[in-house]
């Protein structure tokens, strides 16, 4: 049966207008960082976004040191908050996972890439090209030789029930991921096409790289995901944690 594992993979500290720009702006909160091991009956172990580089449990401005970025958000994160660690917890390696979806390749989600030698990588063309030399996505995290990056153009089936769409907006080249359960379930996994509730609630997009195009992405996606009757994971959603996420009823 399918296995859909929701992985806790430590906390940015920001202020709310960092992801939901006029909602809350000067609160300082911290939104989790998230990514989601997909568990196939074919054998596929497929990893969607690496978090954070673990070398930031010692050293949390190891990224952003020295610029603007580093006061906006802070990583919190704690031994336990390794990806590593959270694979070794389901009895798994990195050199045991096969493949990599990254929704894009921001430095909390595609920050342990190297971790995964044996994987097959898989991005939106559009970004990677977008990406590459670009200090918004630090390179040192991703682009590695030895890594094999299977470059997508569109939608695209990716076998074992699970697919990808493009959602751009938040970056170009954004994508989302659909994942079918084994009973019949569907669940979404935003990425950054929608970090958190407030986000769809109030309207408010002004985070996201290119925020009408993030809109028309989101409003989309939602629309999917009702056509569907999909399950909806934001992707830096603390309150949406605390329920659904940890929920054990609809992941296989």
């Amino acid at each position: 049966m399918k296995r859909l594992h929701p992985l806790w993979l430590g906390e940015a500290c920001c202020d709310k207008s960092v992801v939901s720009p006029g909602v809350g702006d000067g609160v300082r909160i911290h939104i989790p960082i998230l990514g989601y091991l997909i568990v196939a009956d074919s054998g596929r172990r497929i990893l969607v976004d690496t978090g954070i580089h673990r070398s930031h449990i010692e050293d949390p401005d190891r990224t952003w040191r020295g610029t603007d970025f580093a006061a906006a958000l802070r990583p919190v994160m704690r031994l336990e908050d390794s990806v590593d660690h959270r694979l070794a917890v389901l009895g798994l390696r990195g050199s045991d996972v096969t493949d990599v979806i990254n929704t894009h390749l921001h430095f909390d989600h595609a920050g342990n890439n190297d971790a995964f030698p044996n994987a097959t990588f898989y991005v939106q063309r559009s970004h990677y090209e977008a990406a590459v030399d670009n200090p918004s996505f630090p390179n040192q995290y991703w682009r590695l030789e030895g890594l094999n990056y299977h470059l997508l153009d569109g939608e695209t089936d990716l076998g074992d029930g699970i697919s990808v769409f493009p959602t751009p907006g938040h970056t170009p080249g954004h994508q989302s991921v659909l994942v079918r359960l084994d009973s019949g379930q569907n669940v979404i996994l935003c990425g950054d096409a929608i970090y958190e509730e407030d986000n769809v609630r109030h309207d408010a997009w002004g985070g996201h790289a290119d925020p009408s195009q993030a809109r028309r992405s989101a409003l989309g996606l939602i629309e999917r995901a009702r056509g569907l009757k999909a399950t909806v994971l934001y992707g830096h959603d603390a309150e949406q944690w605390k329920t659904v996420i940890q929920s054990a009823g609809w992941y296989q």
